[in-house]
């Protein structure tokens, strides 16, 4: 399926892998559907995109969290555009603190976020999905395959969109619904500058080497890629892919790997 002429809406746009997506689908000739909370971030990005790539781009401010946004933001897309193709469930949150330590609101704030507004913006947008025979994509993690210490909340709910997506996969199999769970790697943008300490403030700098990851120009320019082909899953790094591998045959294995491989961090959590 290629993307010209498409309305794809995309959550978490103002920033990331989501402003790059927004980007990438642009270039590619596709009417795009930007949501996000920072709406004049995403009233900026429009305009830009509109006159740079000569395509249609609505701006919807919009909490994933907030089951009526997702509603709304469904809403706005049908009356602006009268359809919808593509579904891209890109807004997320991360955290950075050891269970022990970690206040459960911050566990409920990544769930609420990460997998309610994949569920959320999903239930909605899918009876249109289903008319256009289009795609709904998740973009979830390697967090999703392996858990990570110092990210509980995040693994979790990454763990969870992968089983909601895989259930949602075999439900639409007759239906001509394409659905993609994209995982990258760690990929250079502001989710750990964001992401939660133990009491949920925001941590404020990154405790990873950002120039060594990939970027998030990259990531969009694969899922999209993905979108196209249809695939079905997108592990984009050989280590991810490695990971995926390791927890399959020799999981105690790799728990001593990832354990090490953190405890290098900028101000490790483990020791």
């Amino acid at each position: 399926m290629k993307l010209n002429n498409k309305i794809i809406i995309i959550t978490g746009a103002s920033s990331g892998i989501g402003k790059s997506l927004a980007i990438e689908c642009a270039k590619r000739g596709a009417y795009v559907v930007l949501a996000a909370r920072q709406y004049v971030t995403l009233c900026e990005l429009a305009e830009s995109l509109e006159k740079q790539y000569n395509v249609k781009a609505l701006a919807v401010q919009c909490d994933v969290a907030v089951e009526e946004d997702c509603a709304h933001l469904v809403k706005q897309t049908l009356t602006t555009f009268g359809k919808i193709h593509v579904l891209i469930n890109n807004a997320g949150i991360s955290m950075r603190a050891l269970f022990k330590d970690v206040d459960l609101k911050v566990l409920k704030n990544l769930m609420d976020v990460n997998f309610w507004g994949t569920v959320y913006c999903t239930k909605y947008a899918l009876p249109e999905i289903i008319k256009t025979k289009g795609s709904i994509v998740g973009v979830s993690s390697i967090a999703g395959y392996k858990g990570l210490p110092g990210r509980t909340g995040y693994s979790a709910s990454k763990f969870a969109m992968n089983g909601f997506l895989d259930s949602l996969r075999v439900e639409n199999l007759k239906t001509g619904v394409h659905v993609l769970t994209a995982c990258p790697g760690f990929t250079a943008s502001n989710i750990r500058n964001t992401a939660l300490a133990k009491d949920g403030s925001q941590q404020g700098e990154s405790s990873m080497e950002e120039d060594k990851m990939m970027t998030s120009e990259e990531v969009a320019n694969i899922i999209l890629n993905g979108v196209e082909n249809r695939s079905r899953t997108l592990i984009m790094t050989s280590q991810g892919k490695l990971t995926v591998t390791l927890n399959k045959f020799l999981p105690a294995f790799l728990d001593t790997m990832v354990y090490k491989v953190f405890a290098k961090e900028k101000n490790p959590l483990l020791r």
